[in-house]
């Protein structure tokens, strides 16, 4: 399955009279807009001119059923195409509107009168049987739906290339990290035997009782276990093989890879942590460069 990024748009539209009575008075470009941004759930938003309000229940079990994730605004609207833009107000509806106008206004004295360009709306609105977009308005959904997620799989076979190359630097890195632990462990247990043996060489003389020495030593062999980073190299080629199968394998893997990413990091800093050794604390460095930039790219996927 493919990767899919949360990010994309499309677009289409429909010229032409939609079906149901007064379709060819009401004929014109329908137009439609779909945009998606990264979110942790699915976050559906709909701004639809008011005579395709109706459909907006049919429009978001059609979105949904594509989309599983992300913050997605969806956008349709109608531009008239007629030559005659303006409709002309019929003598019954002006007359309507004045016997309207006056009770209205003999209640309520302050109200201001209507305006040329709200008779016009209205007389839009008087034009008779809504128009019927049940047919063309999913149809042109379904064409974008299919123009966003191609671009949003686009994006996402992008972000999926450059985590695999991070990947990579990742694994190469804890390879370079693997024939350190033994050397490093080594190093501070032989290190502490010579400072004691410097400790004896100052005693005088006078005799260090045995207890003491096996106290030293143990504290020595607790101090190489606990700058022994081995574990932490285990556990971070394992994440970095898991999240390898998981962008090979597509899908739904946003959630589980921002979750291992965040053990990435984890690991990655105990290494710093314990580290005894110059080399070792640039490793990790580069380790959590490489992992921070994951993270930005990991929070785009689906």
């Amino acid at each position: 399955m493919p990767v899919y990024s949360m990010t994309g748009y499309a677009s289409a539209q429909h010229t032409g009279a939609p079906a149901g009575p007064g379709a060819e008075a009401k004929g014109g470009r329908l137009g439609f807009e779909i945009r998606s941004v990264n979110s942790r759930f699915l976050d559906l938003s709909f701004r639809l001119s008011e005579e395709l309000r109706q459909y907006e229940p049919a429009l978001r079990e059609l979105v949904a059923a594509r989309i599983k994730r992300g913050k997605v605004e969806v956008r349709g609207y109608l531009e008239s195409t007629s030559g005659d833009v303006l409709r002309e107000p019929s003598p019954r509806l002006l007359q309507r509107l004045g016997a309207l106008q006056d009770q209205v206004r003999s209640w309520l004295p302050d109200a201001r009168p209507l305006a040329i360009a709200e008779v016009i709306r209205l007389a839009e609105s008087d034009s008779g049987a809504p128009a019927d977009w049940s047919q063309a308005l999913p149809r042109l959904a379904r064409g974008a739906l299919d123009d966003l997620m191609a671009a949003r799989e686009r994006e996402g076979a992008r972000v999926a290339a450059m985590l695999l190359g991070h990947l990579q630097q990742l694994r190469a890195l804890v390879q370079q990290a693997q024939p350190l632990v033994p050397q490093l462990v080594e190093q501070q247990r032989t290190r502490f035997l010579e400072r004691w043996k410097e400790a004896m060489a100052l005693a005088d003389g006078a005799a260090v009782p045995e207890t003491a020495q096996d106290r030293a030593l143990t504290e020595a062999t607790a101090f190489a276990i606990r700058i022994d980073v081995a574990e932490e190299l285990m556990r971070l080629g394992s994440h970095i093989d898991e999240i390898e199968r998981l962008v090979k394998r597509g899908g739904e893997i946003g959630k589980r890879l921002d979750f291992l990413i965040q053990e990435l990091h984890r690991e990655a800093n105990t290494l710093g942590s314990k580290s005894a050794a110059l080399e070792l604390t640039h490793i990790s460095v580069d380790m959590k460069v490489l992992i921070e930039q994951m993270r930005e790219q990991v929070q785009n996927i689906e």
